[in-house]
């Protein structure tokens, strides 16, 4: 470690109890995608006190603090911290107001990018960064809550379901050369990052017909039972799925009916259906939707299926050396790397930002349990958070001192999926469809 890394180092130290706090704070007020004015504005608060210039409001509730601003057209790296949870109302410290719960460990991302601009905000540390750093707050990065989603559709305060996605398309990425990302993991730290799935996202509405449930069902339509034979069709189907295309279809039945004497006039179903590939996840699309329309045929019943461009798989990105010695020293020699081979059955929308522009992802432990499950917890704060502040400020550093060339090496040699924003909105906007169809 050099002098710059050690003020760096030390820097985190001392604001040690002031990261702790943050993270805690977060992690006990859990909000949900698109709705975590909370968080956002505690984010908000301290990039202020650090006199960081901020844009807010980006995707209802994201912000990002600017540091060098003067230095943005050499390089500009964001450092990412999510700001939602999930609605898991079982977790020990579930919030009452939301039933949201940081069983994913958002939270550890955001005080990690809070760490590090206490650290790098610095004046004597950040003359040596020849480059902008954005701190970057990013709202719903877990896809759930379809249905409030589609509300803001339809306000027109959001186009996509994701986070990430959103910023893309209203352009808060264009100013990003480069981007580091966390995540919380089972199995401790480790570097880089293997494939994962991407998926589209699905409401499916059943429209049967009312009537007495005991009195004269034969006059009824039952959207229910349309339903039910349309999980068990889509169950069928599961053995057409190939192994090696990690497909993953979850349906839940948000809607059954309104009161038990009267037969089912509607059933609603949200899904994600889930691929290695773009082709896996469409052909596993089709099927879903057959499913649900031989549901409504055999009973006679309308149907409406919508899907929604979800998120685009993840790309595989290896750690530059630098960063890797970094990681080595800061964890004791404690730390695995993820091969490039490794696939993740699970989503998240940095694969959208891989597919315009190079991410490198580290993660750390430091928790127990399970992600999404509400036996997590934190175990080691200064493992989930400290180490996560120091990494973030580390990389930042060593990708943008000398020239930033380092981070300019990684820019230049990496090969974008899309040329530009528009081509990814054109290709989302691809997803975005409707069909409707009576049986009656």
């Amino acid at each position: 470690m050099d002098a710059t890394e050690k003020q760096i180092l030390k820097s985190i130290d001392d604001n040690r109890e002031r990261i702790i706090e943050f993270a805690n704070d977060i992690y006990t007020h859990a909000e949900l995608g698109y709705k975590e004015y909370r968080t956002g504005e505690r984010f908000k608060s301290e990039m202020k006190k650090l006199s960081l210039s901020l844009i807010e409001n980006l995707a209802i509730t994201g912000a990002k603090a600017y540091l060098n601003e003067d230095k943005k057209d050499n390089c500009s790296i964001a450092l990412l911290g999510e700001l939602d949870a999930l609605r898991i109302p079982t977790h020990k410290f579930a919030n009452k107001e939301t039933d949201g719960a940081h069983c994913c460990g958002h939270h550890a991302q955001l005080a990690g990018v809070f760490g590090a601009a206490l650290a790098l905000s610095v004046p004597e540390v950040a003359d040596k960064l020849d480059g902008q750093v954005q701190f970057f707050a990013v709202p719903a990065e877990e896809y759930g809550e379809v249905e409030f989603k589609k509300s803001l559709m339809k306000e027109g305060k959001i186009k996509y379901g994701g986070g990430k996605c959103e910023l893309i398309r209203i352009g808060a990425f264009d100013d990003v050369d480069l981007a580091l990302a966390h995540h919380l993991n089972e199995n401790g730290n480790t570097i880089g990052s293997g494939s994962s799935n991407g998926f589209v996202s699905k409401v499916i509405t059943i429209k049967g017909k009312a009537s007495h449930a005991a009195a004269s069902p034969e006059k009824g339509i039952n959207a229910l039972s349309a339903a039910t034979l349309g999980f068990q069709a889509l169950g069928l189907n599961r053995e057409t799925f190939r192994d090696e295309d990690s497909v993953r279809v979850h349906p839940i039945l948000t809607k059954g009916g309104d009161l038990v004497n009267v037969v089912p006039s509607e059933a609603v179903i949200e899904t994600l259906v889930r691929g290695k590939s773009i082709e896996a996840f469409e052909d596993a699309s089709i099927k879903t939707d057959r499913s649900f329309k031989a549901g409504a045929l055999a009973l006679g019943a309308d149907y409406r299926i919508e899907t929604m461009p979800g998120y685009l798989p993840e790309i595989p990105q290896a750690f530059p050396e630098a960063l890797e010695e970094a990681f080595d020293e800061l964890t004791g020699h404690d730390y695995t790397v993820i091969s490039e081979k490794d696939h993740k059955n699970g989503s998240t929308d940095v694969g959208d930002v891989q597919h315009l522009l190079p991410v490198l992802t580290f993660n750390t432990g430091g928790m127990e349990g399970g992600l999404h499950r509400d036996d997590f917890d934190i175990t080691d704060e200064d493992t989930a958070y400290i180490l996560t502040a120091k990494m973030f400020a580390i990389s930042t550093y060593r990708l943008l001192k000398d020239g930033a060339s380092l981070a300019k090496g990684i820019k230049s040699g990496y090969e974008p999926r899309f040329k530009n924003k528009e081509e990814y909105i054109q290709f989302m906007d691809s997803f975005n469809k409707v069909e409707e169809g009576s049986y009656r």
